[in-house]
């Protein structure tokens, strides 16, 4: 499941990189994409400087993509999660306008498409990361030499759940118990990690600690305070000790 979000994000980064720099003339080889308009409207027409995301995404098929070898199902499950990536970057594109008229009035409109921020993609994708599906490898005599991944070949392991749809993330293997250390898998685990008693999120200790309760101490920490900038030119400080309290996983 984690490495599906990491392919998915990966080639969903290189796509809006690319995409941008291309509306702002950093790459030679693309420009704005004028092709992206629709029918209009009456008080505003289509114009200014689209993000050229589909020169992003063949960008990020070639680039992204190349690194795939064989026709497994590692192979399918990182090219379908790669675009998803970028399919989430186009599906989430938005109209900008920018008026024009008298004293600011806006009795005529130029619109464009614009990207979204990478931190709406990211959180795109964090939630089908948290409703990625397992699968498996359907063989219905389709051509599992295409350079590119198609949902059709996979379908998930539980035959109750629904076909996984060309934006889902998918994955194929268990994640290992990150609670615990293991050196096959490069988990260090969270004992010793430093919790939140008071908190129900992630960083809290029932969820962090996994269950095995936590210990309690008090430390005492010195710090530099108070410090008073003297011309010209240096900053005194005190040193002010303080005591907190720790909390951390067993």
């Amino acid at each position: 499941r984690e490495t599906a979000f990491v392919f998915a994000i990966t080639s969903a980064g290189v796509t809006h990189a690319v995409a941008r720099s291309c509306s702002e003339g950093a790459i030679e080889s693309c420009t704005c994409d004028y092709r992206r308009r629709g029918p209009g409207g009456p008080d505003w027409h289509w114009g200014g400087c689209s993000d050229n995301v589909d020169f992003g995404r063949m960008f990020s098929r070639e680039f992204v993509d190349s690194n795939e070898r064989g026709r497994d199902l590692r192979y399918l499950t990182n090219l379908h999660n790669n675009e998803a990536g970028r399919m989430t970057v186009s599906s989430e594109m938005r109209q900008e306008c920018k008026c024009h008229g008298m004293s600011g009035s806006c009795t005529v409109r130029t619109c464009w498409m614009r990207l979204p921020s990478f931190r709406t993609v990211g959180d795109f994708l964090k939630e089908r990361f948290d409703g990625a599906s397992r699968v498996v490898y359907a063989n219905k005599g389709s051509n599992r030499a295409s350079h590119r991944a198609d949902p059709r070949h996979l379908e998930p392991e539980n035959p109750a759940h629904k076909p996984p749809s060309v934006m889902d993330l998918v994955y194929f293997e268990k994640s290992p118990n990150f609670c615990s250390h293991s050196g096959k898998s490069g988990t260090l685990g969270t004992s010793g990690r430093t919790c939140n008693s008071s908190s129900p999120g992630l960083d809290g200790c029932e969820l962090l600690c996994c269950g095995r309760g936590f210990k309690t101490q008090t430390e005492s920490v010195t710090e530099r305070c108070h410090c008073t900038f003297h011309w010209c030119c240096h900053v005194s400080c005190l040193n002010c000790t303080s005591s907190r309290t720790l909390h951390q996983c067993l």
